[in-house]
């Protein structure tokens, strides 16, 4: 099928990476297979730019709770999302891919400083960039530096990769009857309080238009299926 989308911004958490049961580290096979699943994306002729968390490694927000500094704390965040994005070039490009690494902060010996002009050129070439560093700042999530950098690159789309399939009126994980919106604007989210993303990424993706999928990607080819169906089964779209 024809991809939707020219070019996609991709959010991936940390804790993803860890894989199902286990909330540090890295399970290779979930490496691989988002390295299998972005190739699909990348060879339909998307382009992919994305944005790792590092919860998997460390969390700003718990490390202050033994009396580290939230500054700190933030960094050694911010510091993680490289240690992901590293790892998972190696992995992309042992699987043909393509990639860049950049990074808010920087680190010439390991990737390349942010540049929104120079991450554009890259995707038009076909390579992967991988955005690392957060936003560069502390007291800011992964999710507020996705919805920055999407619309840096110019993407038509935020995809939030999650442990869900969508989003809920209720947690589903302790209410099974929880019901999940296959559509929903921005207004519903806010007046709802339904904790998609931070409050800063909403009004950010909101007031710069953008689209925002929040899927499962433990799904197999669920991230080809939205990139390329118009009415996919995965996920809940959230638009203005």
């Amino acid at each position: 099928m024809k991809p939707i989308y020219r070019r996609i911004l991709l959010k991936l958490s940390g804790e993803a990476l860890a894989g199902e049961g286990s909330a540090q580290g890295f399970a290779p096979e979930v490496l691989v297979r988002m390295a299998t699943e972005v190739r699909a994306v990348v060879e339909s002729g998307v382009q992919v730019g994305i944005v790792v968390g590092g919860g998997n490694l460390f969390r700003g927000a718990a490390l202050t709770g033994v009396g580290l500094a939230r500054t700190t704390g933030d960094t050694l965040g911010m510091l993680a999302t490289v240690m992901n994005a590293l790892a998972l070039q190696d992995i992309f490009e042992r699987h043909g891919l393509s990639v860049r690494v950049q990074s808010s902060f920087s680190m010439p010996s390991l990737c390349d400083p942010f540049n929104a002009r120079e991450a554009r050129a890259h995707l038009e070439a076909g390579r992967v960039v991988l955005c690392a560093g957060g936003t560069g700042n502390p007291f800011f999530t992964t999710d507020s530096a996705a919805a920055l950098r999407a619309i840096e690159i110019g993407a038509d789309v935020l995809l939030k990769a999650t442990k869900v399939d969508g989003i809920y009126d209720r947690d589903p994980v302790r209410d099974p009857g929880a019901v999940r919106f296959s559509r929903l604007r921005y207004d519903d989210v806010l007046e709802r309080r339904l904790g998609v993303m931070d409050l800063t990424a909403i009004v950010l993706c909101q007031e710069h238009r953008l689209p925002v999928r929040v899927f499962n990607m433990n799904t197999p080819g669920a991230l080809h299926r939205v990139v390329t169906d118009p009415e996919p089964e995965e996920g809940t779209l959230v638009e203005c």
